[in-house]
């Protein structure tokens, strides 16, 4: 397995190459050096799964020692792929001396023609949903040929599954330019998503037919590949209890009662949003925990928060600038509400716990994915935004957790029971199980 340098990606793939390796498949994970650490509490069957440390090269234009996009901000990305790139020589090698029957990837486009030439397949296994996929780089768009702009992403592209996907003027526009940005060795993402799609030899899917088949068999057609699907892929519980810190500080608070907000490991707002944001959360009344980066242009978190905040919330509300361990926080007993960036991992993890949720999308699939949430399991609710500038208030945060944390609110009640669906539906006997066993029954066949 050798995906994209981002810890998003990185923790879905260990997910998945933990399930493969209870199994019995040996599993080989290629990663950035410096990062092994960082995930090493999560591999659950280290008989069966090895951690192989890759060197990154070095890339004018990016600080000494980054590795991952959580070392860089976003504009640097692409030289992080750039990097990646690089090592096709080191990866070549490797495969060389593993000899495995299959290599997982998703962003190193040129995979594929090695793999080929070695006799091994290639299966691209997507962690970003399918539904961003087909809206975003369908070839009926015909992107390479003419540009993509954010009026094309206001429709969706012909053939696409019906659904409740729509884009807001702000957020096509963002969309547009992402999907045809140079990202990393001079190729554009749409131009490198294009061929990493069209030289595998299989998709696979980290999702189930019942949520997002529809999308999954509209890539399949599209780009005339066959398409696998590996199911929810739950993230088993760390190998860890909760910190005392924060087991005492959510045991202080009633049942269900607490907002927990946080935005993953990249996301880093402009100070204006994150005061809209924490002050949005105080008006809730609402005991809450917020764990995020400090915003552009702030040292330290406690220094953009406005001004007599934290007299005002004390002993109920507590902003934290450091890492918190999401999985466990979501899984207190005192967690009422949890509001999301809605990146695909913690939508996972939210999905089989309790927490009602609050979607609040910044860039990239988070945007589809909220509509997926929000508008077609109904699960969420989404917080509002201006159409053209994108930005929210203190009030449209506020309105949104209410909605879903008053008990006579009719949309809340429509989410808690639909929430509840799914998270039996996600945790039923079996599912998990039967979805893996066809996973690697179709591997097989394509030996």
């Amino acid at each position: 397995m050798y995906p994209w340098f981002a810890l998003g990606h990185i923790t879905s793939f260990v997910h998945i190459a933990n399930k493969l390796a209870e199994r019995g498949h040996k599993v080989s994970f290629l990663l950035p050096a410096k990062t092994q650490h960082k995930v090493e509490a999560f591999n659950l069957n280290p008989d069966f799964l090895t951690f192989i440390p890759i060197t990154v090269p070095h890339v004018e234009g990016l600080p000494n020692g980054a590795e991952t996009t959580n070392d860089v901000p976003v504009t640097l990305h692409p030289l992080i792929m750039t990097a990646m790139d690089r090592t096709e020589p080191d990866i070549e090698a490797l495969l060389v001396q593993l000899k495995p029957h299959f290599v997982f990837y998703d962003f190193t486009s040129w995979l594929p023609a090695l793999t080929r030439k070695l006799g091994i397949k290639a299966v691209l296994y997507c962690t970003v949903s399918a539904a961003t996929m087909g809206y975003l780089l369908s070839p009926e768009r015909k992107t390479l040929e003419k540009g993509l702009t954010g009026l094309d992403l206001l429709k969706p592209p012909q053939g696409f599954p019906t659904s409740c996907i729509k884009l807001r003027t702000h957020e096509a526009r963002g969309l547009a330019f992402v999907t045809t940005m140079e990202f990393g060795s001079g190729v554009s993402f749409v131009e490198r998503l294009f061929r990493a799609l069209n030289e595998c030899d299989v998709m696979g899917f980290k999702t189930c037919k019942e949520i997002e088949g529809s999308y999954c068999a509209y890539l399949g057609n599209q780009f005339k590949k066959p398409v696998i699907y590996a199911g929810p892929v739950i993230p088993e519980s760390p190998k860890m209890a909760l910190e005392e810190q924060w087991e005492k500080l959510l045991s202080s608070f009633g049942t269900k009662t607490v907002i927990f907000c946080a935005f993953g490991s990249e996301c880093v707002l402009k100070k204006d949003q994150f005061q809209e944001l924490v002050l949005g959360l105080e008006f809730t009344g609402l005991p809450f925990l917020v764990a995020l980066k400090p915003p552009m242009g702030a040292e330290t978190i406690e220094s953009a928060l406005p001004e007599g905040f934290q007299e005002r919330v004390k002993g109920r509300g507590f902003v934290y600038g450091g890492w918190v361990p999401q999985q466990l926080i979501l899984r207190h007993s005192s967690l009422g509400c949890f509001v999301t960036h809605c990146g695909s991992g913690s939508l996972a993890e939210a999905m089989v716990n309790d927490c009602q949720l609050v979607l609040l999308p910044h860039v990239g699939d988070q945007i589809i994915n909220a509509r997926l949430m929000a508008g077609e399991l109904k699960i969420g609710v989404e917080v509002e935004k201006g159409d053209e500038d994108g930005l929210f208030t203190k009030e449209s945060v506020c309105k949104a957790v209410k909605a879903v944390m008053d008990e006579d609110s009719e949309i809340g009640k429509v989410i808690r029971v639909n929430h509840g669906k799914w998270k039996e539906f996600l945790l039923s006997p079996g599912l998990e199980n039967s979805y893996m066993d066809g996973f690697v029954e179709e591997l097989h066949s394509l030996i």
